[in-house]
Order: C-alpha cells, then structure tokens, then sequence
C-alpha cells in the first residue's frame, strides 16, 4: 500500500476515482452530465491542486484503490477562523475491491496532517450515515450552529 499527495501526475487517477464516487453518491447520472463532468475535471485539478486544492491517493500493487481532498478557502477572520483558512473535505472515497482495508482512515490521517502544516483554523465535511463513525474516529465532531444550512441554486435557463 503506497499513500502519497498527489500530483499532476495522478490527474487521470484523481479524475476517475472522483467520477466513480460521484456515480456511486448520486446513483444515476446522464451521460451528458457525467462526460461534462469527466471533460471539466482534468483542467480543474491542474488550476487548483496543490494551489487551494489537496489530493491524498492510495495505490495498491499500483493501482489507485481511493483518495480524499482537501479545498482550502479564505474568509475574512471572525472569532471562530481567526486566520481566515479553513479546509473542506471532499470526496473521501475508495473503490468498493479495497475496502475495508483502513485506506480511507490513513488517507483522512494525512488530510489532517496537511491542514495542521497548512495552519487552517478548522476542517469541516459533510457526513453520510456510512462515513460517520470514520470522521468521528479521527475527530470530527458534530457542528453546532444557530445558522441554517441553505444554498440558491442558480437557474442559468432563466439568464
């Protein structure tokens, strides 16, 4: 088992292990949606990773078995991010053939070692009932707001 920060040279890993997750997140996705997907990928990972964006990939007798990443953005500084950086985590995912195997716990133990190096005031992740007691074995906790959640989706038909 090899674990390493991926680099330029692990785009093509980096992009069908994301469309993998994303097929198995979502369930069904067109094949338009997913070849839009796959097409846009190669480029955002050589604008962003090891800009604002972390990839931590594992192989096992060479092949990519799974991977997490690491978004890094910057706010204005509040009480709770007093350096403005925090770290999102994204896409924690490792081919159904190699689990069970702990890749997804080292891969999120160099995640955070990375966020540390990095000084970010805090990671945050959203949760599946599946990944729950993982994020919580290597600290997470639950976030508590008086803030709701919420997003506006964006109708680019209308524009």
């Amino acid at each position: 088992m090899e674990l390493l920060k991926a680099g330029t040279d692990d785009i093509n890993d980096l992009t069908q292990l994301r469309l993998e997750y994303l097929l198995e997140d979502y369930g069904e996705v067109s094949n338009d949606r997913l070849g839009l997907i796959a097409d846009s990928l190669p480029g955002y990972f050589s604008r962003h990773l090891n800009a604002d964006l972390f990839a931590f990939l594992c192989r096992v007798d060479g092949t990519a078995a799974g991977c997490c990443l690491l978004y890094i953005s910057e706010k204005p500084a509040n009480p709770t991010f007093i350096n403005g950086r925090t770290g999102s985590v994204l896409n924690v995912y490792t081919r159904p053939q190699f689990r069970r195997r702990g890749i997804a716990g080292k891969l999120m133990g160099m995640l955070l070692s990375e966020a540390g190096r990095l000084e970010l005031d805090f990671v945050e992740l959203k949760s599946t009932d599946v990944g729950y007691p993982l994020y919580k074995s290597v600290g997470f906790e639950d976030a508590v707001s008086k803030y709701h959640n919420m997003k506006f989706i964006i109708d680019k038909r209308n524009m």
